[in-house]
């Protein structure tokens, strides 16, 4: 398995991961499936350096997945927080591939001086998410209740921090 900056040849197969979420799971709150052009804004938020990185892991030239961290809150005082995600191939899911990717995001983060903090969202229930985040030093730090409505029910959401 490799881990390495996305480039814009992936942004197709991230659609593809993504979209599968979105349309099959309650993991994230987007309720549509994205169009290529639409997620091209998206994509463009990540640079090679700084706190926003978008990295991919890839095996057998497939990319199985993608980690971010993105700016936290639209609010200029949030500046030193970022969120991050994960996204796997389903396949791809319990291999330690998250582990590893999600670990490696926060490692390249954790050098720059302008980011203090890590959080990370997880819709309830996802027993493999919460491990996940535990295992990366994330510690719990509270619960949104009802706070999504996706497939005709309301959805909790943990949060999770890391100081980086």
């Amino acid at each position: 398995m490799t881990i390495r900056s996305a480039i814009p040849d992936d942004l197709a197969r991230l659609l593809e991961i993504y979209n599968d979420y979105v349309l099959n799971t309650p993991v994230t709150f987007d309720l549509e499936a994205f169009s290529l052009g639409a997620r091209k804004a998206w994509f463009n938020d990540f640079a090679s350096d700084g706190p926003y990185r978008l990295l991919v892991s890839e095996s057998d030239g497939k990319v199985t997945g993608y980690a971010s961290s993105r700016i936290f809150r639209n609010k200029a005082a949030y500046v030193r927080s970022v969120e991050t995600s994960i996204y796997l191939d389903p396949e791809a899911q319990g291999k330690g591939i998250g582990r590893e990717l999600y670990g490696r995001l926060l490692k390249e983060i954790e050098g720059e001086a302008e980011v203090h903090r890590a959080y990370g969202g997880v819709t309830l229930p996802n027993a493999a998410s919460i491990a996940l985040h535990k295992g990366c030093g994330f510690k719990q730090v509270g619960v949104f209740g009802d706070v999504g409505f996706k497939f005709g029910r309301y959805w909790d959401v943990a949060w999770f921090e890391r100081t980086l």
